[in-house]
């Protein structure tokens, strides 16, 4: 099968991230999305790992809400000592499931930053990337700046739709004791 792999802090899931997904399986050819919750970014010191569970736990209750989806919510990364790079997830998705390909999905922001990412050529090489496109970024000049760098780079810009919403934006909301359901997933 031709996996997604969905990785982030999910802090919370939005509809962002469920346009994301749907995309992702209707529009470019995956059979599944891995929503990977991952306990701490390696690069942000903004979230706490101990709330990985937590994380996990909502974000099971976010998908199940939405039959239908194919995702499936995996916990690889909670037992998986820190830090939790993206290329030992990816190698224990591959080890624990040989017959599948793994493909990463990350925004056009990540894609910018990428090269501050552990062994991102490996990602790039082994895995690819499926990119969605984020405001403010220009991925289609992001990745020609990356294959110059290596031609063989496997990196797929996606159409999926632009929805300028962050979980950042839903925190903050959320402690303005605002309404954020209909930003939820």
């Amino acid at each position: 099968m031709n996996i997604a792999v969905y990785s982030g802090s999910f802090n919370p899931l939005h509809i962002g991230h469920l346009a994301i997904m749907r995309h992702m399986t209707e529009a470019e050819g995956f059979d599944y999305i891995y929503l990977i919750v991952s306990p701490k970014n390696p690069l942000k010191d903004s979230i706490s790992s101990d709330s990985g569970k937590d994380r996990f736990n909502d974000a099971l209750k976010a998908v199940s809400r939405h039959p239908g989806l194919r995702v499936k919510v995996d916990d690889i990364e909670l037992h998986m000592p820190e830090p939790h790079y993206t290329i030992r997830t990816l190698e224990a998705l591959k080890e624990r499931e040989p017959e599948n390909d793994f493909t990463l999905i990350i925004g056009a922001d990540n894609l910018a930053d990428i090269r501050r990412w552990k062994e991102y050529s490996r990602i790039l090489m082994e895995f690819g990337v499926c990119v969605f496109p984020r405001s403010g970024y220009c991925p289609d000049g992001i990745r020609q700046d990356l294959l110059m760098e290596n031609p063989a780079y496997m990196i797929k810009l996606s159409d999926a739709p632009l929805v300028d919403v962050s979980s950042t934006q839903i925190r903050n909301a959320a402690s303005e004791g605002k309404d954020i359901s209909h930003l939820l997933m």
